[in-house]
């Protein structure tokens, strides 16, 4: 067998096995974790979801903030080692997608995990950081307006494609925001017809 055709399979191997550790970090259910260790079952708390927004509510603004940010690491960091590899766009935007899937359909809870904002914004940190910051400021204005955690993440959801693709982010990178944000807002439909229906509970420090 030709060396050159081993070499191929060899680099295919290991960024399928990049993939697999991406899922397989992405579903790793931080806030579910975190509110356990302090005796809580999140998922039978409030709106049952294991994110960070809900974890805040039931179990405290600490572990609210570190399930936001174990969430975030778990998308920014297989993506940063696939660029630290010098994997191709197709192959890093691979990556941010399984590890965002991953939170969204998690393997150890029988593929019903969070809506995937916190770890979204993780992989998307890593591979359009100007978009990601231009989306924050929507978050927050949205946020400080409203005062609805759902509709300033649908929002931002929404608009990270178009700012991906405005400050010039690849058409790999480019695509998988836009994949992102349908997944996320489609995980938001209960929000949004709480939205609709002016029951949705509104956010407080």
């Amino acid at each position: 067998m030709p060396r050159c055709f081993i070499k191929l399979q060899e680099i295919v191997l290991n960024e399928i096995v990049l993939l697999i550790g991406a899922y397989l970090l992405g579903s790793v259910p931080t806030g579910l974790l975190l509110a356990r260790s302090m005796g809580i079952n999140i998922r039978e708390c409030g709106s049952g979801n294991i994110g960070a927004t809900n974890v805040y509510r039931t179990a405290g603004k600490k572990l609210g903030i570190m399930t936001l940010l174990g969430d975030c690491l778990k998308g920014l960091i297989p993506v940063l080692a696939a660029k630290a590899l010098g994997l191709p766009p197709v192959w890093v935007a691979g990556v941010g997608l399984a590890a965002f899937l991953g939170h969204v359909y998690t393997v150890f809870l029988r593929f019903k995990g969070g809506k995937g904002v916190a770890t979204a914004l993780g992989v998307l940190l890593g591979t359009a950081p100007l978009a990601v910051l231009l989306g924050i400021l929507v978050f927050a204005a949205v946020l400080y307006k409203w005062r609805y955690v759902s509709l300033a993440s649908i929002s931002a959801a929404a608009v990270i494609p178009v700012l991906a693709w405005a400050t010039c982010a690849t058409r790999e990178v480019t695509g998988m925001a836009f994949v992102i944000a349908v997944i996320v807002i489609l995980k938001h439909h209960e929000n949004i017809a709480r939205l609709r229906a002016g029951t949705e509970n509104k956010f407080k420090a």
